[in-house]
C-alpha cells in the first residue's frame, strides 16, 4: 500500500461515516445504537479481525519470529477468536471493530513509514487518534453504548460530529492529491 492509497482509504471511510452522520442525523442513531450488542455485528467484526490476523500476520511469520511455531499460533489465536463468543460476549462487536481499527492502523502507518513528514502529518494524527480511541474501547467497550446515547439526544450533535468527520475527510482528500 502506498502513503497516496492509505490517505484515499481514510479519507474516504472518514467522508462516508461523516456524511452518513451529517445526513442522517439523529436517525442514524437507531442503527449505531444496535451496534455494541449487535451477535451480527459481533461475528463481522470478530471475524473479520481474526481472519485477517492470522492470515496477514501469523502466517507471514518468519524464521526470526518463531516462525517455525506458526502453525500452533494460528490454532491458538483461532480458539482465542472462536473462544470469545462464550467467554467474552458482551459488547464484543466493539472489541471487534477496535481490532480492526487497530489492524487497519497498522496498515496505515507502515504504509506512511519513511515518507517525509510534511506529507503524512495530516494522516498519522488522524491514524494515532484512532488507535487512541480503539484502545479506549477494547478496554471499556460499554462506553461506545454511553457515547452513542449522548450523541444521540438530539441531532445536532450528530451532525457536528458528522460535520468534522466530513471536512477532515475531504482535507485528507485534498492532501492525497497533492503527493
Amino acid at each position: 500500500m502506498t502513503l497516496f492509497s492509505a490517505t484515499l482509504i481514510v479519507s474516504l471511510l472518514l467522508l462516508l461515516l461523516g456524511g452518513y452522520l451529517c445526513v442522517r442525523g439523529a436517525r442514524a442513531g437507531a442503527l449505531l445504537k444496535q451496534f455494541p450488542r449487535s451477535q451480527t455485528a459481533a461475528y463481522v467484526t470478530i471475524g473479520l479481525a481474526t481472519a485477517w490476523f492470522l492470515f496477514a500476520h501469523i502466517l507471514q511469520l518468519g524464521p526470526a519470529d518463531f516462525g517455525d511455531y506458526k502453525h500452533i499460533f494460528f490454532v491458538i489465536f483461532l480458539l482465542v477468536g472462536l473462544l470469545s463468543f462464550f467467554y467474552v460476549p458482551d459488547f464484543l462487536a466493539v472489541r471487534g471493530g477496535a481490532a480492526l481499527i487497530l489492524l487497519g492502523a497498522a496498515a496505515v502507518l507502515s504504509a506512511a513509514f519513511g515518507e517525509p513528514q510534511v506529507s503524512r502529518l495530516f494522516l498519522v494524527t488522524a491514524v494515532y487518534l484512532g488507535i487512541v480511541v480503539a484502545i479506549y474501547l477494547a478496554a471499556v467497550p460499554f462506553r461506545l453504548r454511553d457515547f452513542f446515547e449522548w450523541l444521540f439526544r438530539g441531532s445536532l450533535r450528530s451532525r457536528i460530529l458528522g460535520g468534522v468527520l466530513a471536512t477532515y475527510g475531504a482535507l485528507l482528500a485534498i492532501v492525497a492529491i497533492t503527493y
